[in-house]
């Protein structure tokens, strides 16, 4: 449901903020007043082209924004452009600079018209006069189709994921076959080359230490033996000094026994010393200053060091290289069996998918000749005089599959006797859209309100104009309609006539005033008195008499 619409800037709209509730939301004022201004703000919101026109004279830009509330699919959509969620609310914003550029943000994070247009269909449906029926496209058609008919596409929507996944899988395949055919040769070169090098995880470094001992084994020696003659061997080594001191603090302690401690730490330090002095005097004992095993570990590091500058950084890295060459040229080896696995997926998921989409197409075609049927009557009683067809073409070519089947639905209208059915974009007039638009939607609730599994309804419905040329009982007709129709959906309609004004759950009036020399176009709520003399205005005009109030008074009683 749209909770609230802000407009700033706005064409003629100085600041205008308008805060609807649930059921039917009427828009009524003076004609030129900028009620259709408003559904076109939020026909933008929805994604809509821009136009510098809208920045009202002497603005920087023009900002319109609104606040939905959210839906499930709504919110995944925001999670797949990477949009965080704002709880149960959606906000849209959307700047238009007086340079040409703009911005779009959701939830006041930057994104773009795409994501705009990517959550319409979750948000709202708008029909205003200045657009075409982009939003109504025949994907928006088959929606509206499958909700009349409560036709389930989950059936074929599972067989295509796997039939796309087993033919993408198969396509992937075939495709690099012959790039991975040419690499077959260096892959094997490049794994004989890795196995004959034998190499030991970690051996890089193990050797590279081993090396460093070599290479400098007379000065190791030299400071291994020199740090034993200081701790143990020489004349006034750490040994001998420490055996005369503990010799000293064991005669203090035959008189005073509080340096028996003293003289264990003493003992114990004299022996951590001789453990030190032997580990030296046996690395020095074991150093050997070997050049042919020096030649050796030297030949051993150039073989890695040529092996890093083709595959890795390290041992490590050589070896990973190795066994992702060795998993490539195993699938090259199962070539065949795989190709035998993937081609019997792909025919297998395809006989499946094929056969659940043959089924919701004879569904559909079903359901499409009670759908035209339906809705011809109701475009009728809207004074109107049209012949209404749903087509469904079927179109079995791989390249029409989709989730939601292999049809294109389309809806084709004939306004006038002897005339040959056309589709709905090509109808010229805004207010026979709009009522077209209400009898599809009237006529699809009634029958969905009528079924078990009632299909919820997605979104707000904007109508614009959607009065024009009916007049006496068939605008009676629409307000009832509108009115049957909001108690399932939020509506949003703009209209001039008294006999749709009364139905409305909440009435705004748009009004123009000057001020400070300038025009501006301000957005009220009605409390049922205001409401009354509005709908009286619309009844006599500029002048609003008691008798018109009474019949105001009359028709909305008679509404409710």
């Amino acid at each position: 449901m749209l909770i609230e619409l802000r407009a700033e800037n706005y064409a003629v709209i100085d600041h205008a903020i308008a805060v609807f509730g649930p059921g039917l939301n009427l828009l009524t004022g003076e004609t030129g007043a900028g009620k259709s201004i408003l559904v076109d703000a939020l026909a933008l919101l929805m994604g809509g082209k821009s136009s510098v026109d809208v920045v009202r004279h002497g603005a920087d830009k023009a900002v319109v924004s609104c606040v939905f509330e959210s839906t499930a699919n709504a919110e995944a959509i925001l999670e797949e452009n990477g949009i965080d969620a704002e709880g149960t609310e959606i906000i849209l914003r959307r700047e238009i600079l007086a340079t040409g550029k703009g911005r779009v943000f959701v939830n006041n994070q930057p994104a773009t018209v795409t994501v705009l247009k990517e959550l319409a269909p979750e948000l709202a449906l708008v029909h205003a006069q200045s657009e075409n029926l982009s939003s109504f496209d025949q994907a928006q058609q088959r929606i509206l189709l499958d909700r009349f008919g409560n036709l389930s596409t989950d059936a074929v929507a599972e067989n295509y994921g796997r039939w796309k996944s087993a033919a993408g899988k198969l396509d992937d395949l075939l495709q690099g076959e012959q790039d991975r055919l040419r690499m077959v040769d260096l892959w094997s070169y490049q794994r004989k080359e890795i196995e004959a090098a034998r190499l030991e995880p970690a051996e890089d470094e193990r050797l590279a230490t081993e090396k460093r001992v070599l290479a400098n084994a007379e000065k190791l020696y030299a400071a291994a033996m020199g740090g034993f003659d200081q701790l143990y061997e020489g004349g006034i080594s750490a040994e001998v000094c420490l055996r005369a001191a503990l010799k000293h603090v064991e005669e203090l302690a035959r008189y005073d026994g509080k340096f028996t401690e003293a003289a264990q730490q003493l003992e114990s330090v004299r022996a951590t010393v001789g453990d030190l002095a032997a580990s030296l005097r046996d690395y020095a004992e074991g150093i050997n200053a070997s050049p042919e095993r020096l030649a050796e570990i030297e030949d051993r590091l150039a073989i890695m060091d040529r092996l890093r500058r083709k595959y890795g950084k390290n041992v490590a890295e050589i070896l990973a290289y190795g066994e992702e060459v060795a998993l490539k040229l195993a699938e090259v080896e199962d070539r065949d069996e795989t190709l035998k696995t993937l081609r019997a997926a792909v025919e297998q998921s395809s006989k499946e998918y094929k056969k659940a989409a043959a089924a919701l197409s004879a569904e559909r075609k079903a359901a499409a000749a009670k759908l035209a049927k339906m809705a011809e009557l109701q475009i009728n009683s809207l004074a109107m005089k049209v012949h209404f067809e749903v087509a469904v073409e079927a179109n079995e070519q791989e390249a029409h599959w989709s989730a939601s089947g292999w049809d294109a639905v389309e809806y084709r209208i004939a306004t006038n006797a002897g005339e040959p059915v056309k589709p709905l974009y090509e109808i010229a007039s805004g207010g026979e859209m709009s009522r077209v638009m209400l009898a599809l939607k009237v006529a699809v609730e009634e029958t969905s309100s009528k079924s078990r599994k009632k299909t919820p309804t997605p979104r707000t419905l904007v109508f614009d104009e959607i009065d024009i040329g009916i007049g006496g009982r068939a605008a009676e007709a629409v307000g009832q309609k509108l009115k049957a129709l909001s108690r399932g959906q939020q509506i949003l309609c703009v209209t001039h006539l008294p006999q749709i004004a009364a139905f409305a759950d909440q009435h705004f009036l748009i009004d123009k005033r000057e001020a400070d020399g300038r025009t501006k176009t301000q957005i009220r709520l009605l409390d049922q008195r205001a409401s009354t003399h509005e709908v009286a205005r619309m009844l006599s005009g500029a002048t609003v008499t008691e008798t018109s109030l009474q019949h105001a008074a009359q028709m909305i009683a008679s509404s409710r």
